[in-house]
């Protein structure tokens, strides 16, 4: 008589999961929607103001006009660049929505075009990490919420670290653990530990007060 009701609750459970995801990921692609609105906006009154010292004959003013406009392009670059487009779509998209929602975020990231790791499972990796990490600091209330990331080839393998604020301390950090978080953290738990045993890769987990720190190294 359980299976049953076990098996509509995980279905439930399942379900909530999906839907945390899917609206998290409408609040990524509303925010870069606005900024490119944004930029759109800019970029007509640029083209109205240039027109105008056209049409004054005013060429000094413009070409001054135009050295600050390029100035200010070199500023509007995405944020991360780290040499793989894949890596760089997830944690510009993620980490632009963290400082919108006033977390500090710090970053370092640099890794090869090609790698072993599938698209699928670096986005879910990376994506889960950093969903995780936000959700932790979402709940910090005291000092101001941050992230850190860093990315880079270390001993001929991606190292992959994210640090972040965090409200909980827990002393043992292992399979009991991870089925003890419910919801949208237990899955995505669940999910980073996959794609790391998937590729034979390495993860540790460290948790102090303050501070919850993810280690990961995955096969190039």
């Amino acid at each position: 008589m359980k299976l049953p009701f076990l098996s509509k609750y995980l279905e439930k459970k399942n379900i909530e999961y999906q839907n945390r995801l899917l609206e998290r990921q409408v609040q990524e692609v509303q925010n870069i929607y606005m900024t490119m609105r944004g930029w759109r906006h800019d970029y007509h009154n640029h083209l109205q103001s240039m027109k105008a010292y056209v049409k004054m004959g005013e060429v000094d003013r413009l070409k001054e006009y135009l050295d600050l406009l390029e100035q200010d392009l070199d500023q509007v670059n995405q944020m991360i660049e780290s040499g793989n487009v894949n890596l760089d779509a997830i944690l510009n998209s993620k980490l632009s929505l963290a400082e919108k929602n006033g977390i500090a975020v710090d970053y370092t990231a640099k890794c090869p075009a090609e790698i072993a790791v599938s698209d699928i499972d670096l986005c879910a990796l990376i994506g889960n990490l950093l969903d995780n990490a936000v959700e932790a600091c979402e709940k910090v209330s005291e000092d101001p919420p941050f992230i850190r990331l860093y990315i880079d080839v270390l001993k001929k393998q991606l190292y992959i670290s994210v640090t972040n604020s965090t409200n909980e301390v827990v002393r043992k950090l292992d399979s009991e653990y991870i089925s003890n978080k419910r919801g949208n953290h237990g899955h995505g738990l669940k999910r980073i530990n996959l794609v790391v045993e998937k590729y034979g890769g390495y993860i540790n987990r460290q948790n102090e007060p303050g501070v919850f720190v993810t280690e990961i190294m995955l096969p190039l």
